[in-house]
């Protein structure tokens, strides 16, 4: 691993970088996108079994979350999140042109977890856009975990959003999540209540682009072009699993391969079974199809 310089955003927030380069030629480069409260950091294994297979491997903290800048849980622009993914995937293509020649850049992959995994899909969704925002970037295929595609509020708690987005869209609460949600592995849950660098709150600029992003993503699934591996878990408590199973029966087939794993809490490479789901990715990543430059 290796910690990167941070990549400074327009608006002015340190975002922090790590780097897994992986030893030797590389297949291709693995961009992750982490979950609501945690940060980067925790993706070490999961870089690790990537770089095994020769993926290298890139993520940062998003905004207001981990090392990097910003109110902790904080959205100053409801689109903010996804420039950010758009700015550290143009500092990796960068990185590894210095290195490869643009034919040998390999497959270009966005891995997303829960918020990250909403991120991540609203991020690819916006390719089939008929005017893509500026942040838009194309990727080689897209791979997500427990996605936030349906956050589960009530209409009484999207009432309440309504308010507070009015008066007070960056007013921090607590997101309600419990620690023991995220694992079945007391080890795993242990470790993320001792993490200084995990954080409970959410604001309502947050929640409400989550919201947005859901239904922009659920609306573009039947016309879902880039190749996706879709895994969830079917004992989720953080997000709702009905999420990831809408989406997975309005899109292409051809397009989305999708596997519940009945019975795991939310963080599937972060459960008992996590080397089953890390050899089902990797798996899945060595048959894409070589890009052409």
């Amino acid at each position: 691993m290796k910690q990167a310089t941070p990549l400074h955003t327009p608006d002015g927030v340190a975002l922090h970088l790590q780097h897994w380069p992986a030893p030797g030629a590389a297949r291709g480069w693995v961009q992750i996108v982490h979950g609501l409260g945690e940060h980067i950091g925790r993706y070490a294994d999961v870089a690790a079994a990537l770089n095994a297979q020769r993926w290298h491997v890139i993520g940062h903290d998003h905004r207001g979350h981990g090392r990097s800048g910003g109110p902790r849980g904080g959205l100053p622009q409801p689109d903010a999140l996804l420039a950010d993914v758009a700015q550290v995937h143009d500092h990796a293509q960068m990185h590894q042109q210095r290195q490869l020649q643009p034919a040998a850049l390999g497959a270009q992959v966005l891995l997303g977890h829960s918020l990250g995994g909403l991120v991540a899909a609203r991020f690819v969704a916006e390719s089939l856009a008929a005017a893509p925002a500026p942040w838009a970037r194309r990727f080689d295929a897209l791979a997500l975990s427990s996605p936030a595609l349906d956050i589960g509020m009530r209409p009484l708690q999207k009432l309440l959003l309504a308010l507070l987005g009015g008066l007070a869209p960056q007013l921090r609460l607590g997101n309600c999540l419990k620690p023991a949600w995220i694992s079945r592995d007391p080890a795993v849950v242990q470790a993320y209540t001792a993490d200084p660098l995990v954080h409970d709150r959410v604001t309502p600029a947050l929640v409400r682009f989550m919201l947005d992003a859901g239904t922009a993503v659920q609306a573009a699934a039947p016309r879902w072009a880039v190749p996706t591996l879709l895994m969830w878990a079917g004992a989720d408590r953080c997000v709702l699993a009905a999420g990831s199973a809408t989406f997975a029966a309005a899109a292409p087939p051809s397009a989305v391969t999708a596997q519940a794993w009945p019975g795991l809490a939310h963080e599937i490479f972060n459960e008992p079974e996590r080397q089953q789901l890390l050899a089902r990715l990797t798996d899945w990543l060595a048959r894409l199809p070589v890009p052409q430059p």
